[in-house]
């Protein structure tokens, strides 16, 4: 199982990255459930999934913030008018 990159984590829209923490954050519980059950493999793959929804959750708070721009289709619109 391969993290994503940060790079790539930037790259989605507000509405992927919002998916993509719930998507994570599902694959996080199901791996502590399966950790608790002995069922395991890898417990590296908890700290992963931990680490990537925390590097979700950091550009979605950035981006919030105003410190980190904003990808998508309406986002990129408005951008290119203030240029």
């Amino acid at each position: 199982m391969k993290s994503m990159k940060i790079g790539e984590i930037r790259d989605r829209s507000d509405d992927e990255l919002k998916e993509l923490a719930r998507q994570t954050s599902d694959e996080l519980f199901k791996a502590r459930l399966k950790r608790f059950t002995n069922q395991l493999e890898n417990t590296m793959t908890i700290r992963a999934k931990r680490r990537e929804l925390a590097r979700i959750r950091t550009i979605m708070t950035a981006r919030a913030r105003g410190a980190e721009p904003h990808k998508g289709s309406g986002a990129q619109a408005s951008e290119a008018k203030e240029q």
